[in-house]
């Protein structure tokens, strides 16, 4: 029997609840679960490429998931599934407009590649609200992201806003 490869694509800048409750459900439903860091050139990263692959991992070791490998990636993410051996694109969904977003890029990718599957997993109820993007606003105005992210992830984005300047004073 094949192995079934399943591919979690993001930013992860940085990694929160909402990305490890996904990391964690999706590791359930393949054999091998590759979670692909990547850089969106419509987003403005907190973290180079490098240390969200490094938060990420830690955060797959925190959860002790065996079948799940952290990968960098700059391609087309159909692309780099073919090369990863991927008939799953897993994503994550929190809200209706996320939907639309994915719905779209799913029929896309679907374009490019048939054979590859796209399964959408809902976020976890009390984890929807949470986005990257809002972690990072709260973190640089100085307010506690805690109930966001893992206590490690909390300290590197505390760090880095102390580097870069808290705003809001």
């Amino acid at each position: 029997m094949n192995e079934r490869v399943g591919l979690y694509p993001g930013t992860f800048d940085p990694v929160t609840l909402g990305h490890a409750d996904i990391i964690r459900r999706g590791a359930k439903l393949v054999d091998r679960l590759i979670i692909g860091v990547t850089t969106n050139p419509s987003k403005d990263p907190m973290f180079t490429p490098d240390e969200r692959m490094e938060m990420v991992r830690a955060e797959v070791a925190r959860q002790g998931l065996s079948n799940v490998e952290v990968k960098s990636f700059n391609a087309l993410l159909m692309t780099f599934a073919e090369r990863e051996g991927a008939s799953v694109i897993v994503r994550g969904l929190r809200a209706v407009a996320d939907f639309e977003y994915e719905y779209q890029m799913a029929g896309m990718n679907q374009q490019l590649n048939a054979n590859i599957e796209t399964v959408f997993l809902m976020a976890d109820v009390s984890l929807q609200p949470i986005a990257s993007k809002l972690v990072k606003e709260i973190a640089l105005f100085g307010g506690d992201i805690s109930p966001f992210v893992s206590r490690d992830v909390r300290d590197l984005v505390v760090s880095r806003v102390e580097k870069i300047g808290r705003r809001g004073d």
